[in-house]
């Protein structure tokens, strides 16, 4: 007798022979549910985390000090400081009348373009998911940061409501 279990589609209670995970009626789910399984499992494999952590993001020196500041007690103090001050809202949005919740600590000026300012809590402001990658092609296009480009010659900008404008035009 074949190995059986249930569908696993919610209220169904078909019974499906194995390798399957759906019964005939909705078979349709199956080619989705494999997927997340195996994006899950490259996301848990060590060889896949592991080099990730050591070819994409540690491609150089400076990058490797970099994410190494954001792993140090400073750090994680400095960016408590700067939820509590800014009440866990987004300073981006919040110069544009709108009023969103953010956990997400980001550096006015990036430590790329001025590494005297990496921990500044002037330079530390609040910042949610949307505007932060909104802020980061900005920063690419205005201060040349980011993997493969140069950095410009530019004045920094620290007024959030000046780079707020910038990043919507």
């Amino acid at each position: 007798m074949p190995k059986t279990r249930r569908c696993r589609y919610p209220n169904c209670h078909a019974m499906v022979a194995f390798p399957d995970h759906y019964c005939q009626q909705h078979y349709e789910h199956e080619a989705e549910y494999l997927a997340s399984r195996q994006r899950w499992a490259r996301s848990n494999d060590k060889q896949y985390t592991h080099k990730y952590n050591t070819v994409t993001r540690y491609r150089n020196e400076d990058k490797r000090q970099q994410y190494n500041f954001y792993r140090t007690r400073q750090w994680s103090h400095l960016r408590q400081q700067v939820l509590e001050r800014d009440h866990y809202l987004c300073a981006y949005c919040k110069v544009q009348g709108v009023i969103t919740p953010a956990k997400i600590v980001d550096h006015v000026i990036p430590i790329e373009f001025d590494k005297a300012l990496k921990a500044n809590v002037d330079n530390l402001a609040v910042i949610c998911s949307k505007c932060h990658r909104a802020k980061t092609d900005w920063e690419q296009k205005y201060y040349g940061t980011g993997n493969g480009n140069t950095l410009k010659d530019v004045e920094p900008i620290s007024d959030v409501k000046m780079i707020a404008t910038m990043m919507k035009g």
